[in-house]
């Protein structure tokens, strides 16, 4: 189910993209993510919440086990990090991108945090002026989770390269 759901959200990705639709970072991201409302362990082993929430954005305590949270309340986490993600985006890259370019940005620092996409070869490349195309190609090696190839993190980051391409 969860694949035939990475392909749905791909699908409608590329879709919107086709046709010239702003593709919204917190809906993509909520796609992406998928919902629990019952802590549970990540492919990184980190206790995660929700939308893909790993911490409280409001106390900043971090989800352990057992926590639990309604739809409504994810929903407001994931618009309180993903603006925050934004901000990240804007802070960090010096030179102008587009709206896909942001919001594929947007997701992929909320994936990986504002820290590792700082020090990232990513990140390097584009405020450097590498061709977009260049830039593009380190999205594919952000596939990593405990140290072994995510398929879902693949499906993500094409994603997030396609509509960063757009």
């Amino acid at each position: 189910m969860k694949g035939a759901r990475t392909y749905i959200v791909a699908l409608a990705v590329l879709a919107l993209v086709l046709i010239g639709s702003k593709v919204s970072a917190t809906k993509l991201i909520a796609e992406f993510e998928g919902f629990k409302d019952k802590a549970y362990l990540d492919s990184a082993n980190i206790w995660t919440l929700g939308y893909g929430s790993t911490r409280n954005p409001i106390t900043g305590l971090p989800v352990k086990k057992g926590d639990t949270i309604t739809r409504a309340k994810a929903l407001e986490w994931l618009k309180i990090q993903t603006s925050a993600s934004q901000g990240d985006v804007d802070r960090l890259v010096k030179v102008r991108i587009n709206d896909n370019q942001r919001t594929a940005l947007t997701s992929f620092v909320y994936n990986i945090g504002p820290t590792r996409f700082s020090k990232s070869t990513l990140l390097r490349k584009l405020n450097a002026g590498a061709p977009k195309q260049e830039v593009a190609k380190e999205f594919l090696r952000w596939v990593y989770a405990g140290g072994k190839v995510v398929k879902g993190l693949q499906t993500r980051r094409k994603m997030e390269q396609q509509l960063f391409l757009s």
